[in-house]
């Protein structure tokens, strides 16, 4: 029963929000956000957490409470968009999304040569997706399987309505990383969320004064198929989604193993998210445990 609700709650959101006017639906979402922030449960307080370490301590209370406010009423404009997604066109798509940095990339994808994007959590990652099928480019990714199953195939169903190939992450008929070399190779532009490991396998880096480990996804996928890798910088501005790109520098191959390679690039894009996050960080996403020196909650901070 609790599956089928939660089932529920997403059909009646892509449902209804998107019959909403936009100011309305934007009213709703931010009042939303207001109440979990004056709520101050597990999630809140875990962004609390997690936004102290990009701030550091020398912010005060007040101000990282704002921020932390700020950062619920950014996390629902993104639930609000996606709603909204599925309804719009494809020269709303691209309306709504700016890259200045576009030719960049295109000389690559126009050639029929793939690129590997890896994104941190911020801003509206699902709008970067839609603003490149509808600006004529094959993009593939990979989907975590949620829990209950009914909702990660729904979940798979919008994506796929966006324009976009959806690899499982788990649970498929190949392993993700051979049909996303073949996807790079076949000229898509290959789009990863790479600031938090989902395997317990990922690769140690240094982020923001602490230790956690990030996918290697991306960076096995660069030195595998030698497409370049751009880490992407996602940022909401009052009407549309601003991305830039700051592509990253591959290693030697003489100066290490595919191990040490790995570990170089990762910590690269660790370092290219962290610029990102702290100049935005109400953007950012985060709502679980990131650090691996953090203990578990326990109260606010």
């Amino acid at each position: 029963m609790r599956d089928r609700l939660t089932e529920l709650g997403f059909v009646a959101g892509w449902r209804l929000v998107r019959a909403l006017p936009l100011p309305v639906a934007r009213a709703l979402f931010d009042a939303g956000a207001d109440r979990a922030f004056r709520a101050d449960g597990p999630g809140t307080q875990r962004l609390r957490r997690n936004l102290r370490r990009v701030v550091g301590p020398q912010t005060g209370d007040a101000d990282l409470d704002r921020l932390v406010r700020a950062g619920l009423r950014s996390y629902a404009r993104y639930w609000m968009e996606a709603f909204r997604l599925p309804s719009q066109s494809r020269a709303q798509h691209i309306a709504g999304f700016r890259l200045d940095q576009l030719p960049e990339m295109a000389e690559h994808l126009d050639e029929g040569r793939g690129v590997i994007l890896a994104l941190p959590h911020l801003a509206n990652w699902d709008a970067a997706a839609a603003f490149l099928v509808s600006s004529g480019y094959r993009l593939a990714t990979v989907a975590e399987r949620l829990k209950p199953e009914a909702v990660y195939r729904r979940f798979l169903a919008y994506r796929e309505a966006l324009g976009m190939e959806v690899v499982p992450l788990t649970g498929g008929p190949r392993p993700p990383l051979d049909v996303l070399a073949e996807r790079v190779d076949q000229g898509y532009a290959v789009a990863l969320l790479a600031d938090r490991d989902l395997s317990k396998r990922g690769v140690e880096v240094r982020f923001f004064g602490g230790r956690t480990r990030m996918p290697p996804g991306p960076a096995l996928l660069a030195l595998r198929t030698g497409a370049p890798l751009f880490a992407v910088d996602l940022q909401f501005r009052p009407d549309l989604v601003e991305a830039r790109l700051t592509r990253i520098p591959m290693p030697d191959p003489d100066s290490g193993n595919l191990e040490v390679r790995t570990r170089v690039i990762t910590q690269r894009l660790a370092d290219a998210f962290e610029v990102a996050i702290a100049d935005h960080p109400e953007d950012w996403h985060m709502l679980q445990k990131l650090w691996l020196d953090e203990p578990a909650l326990a109260g606010r901070v």
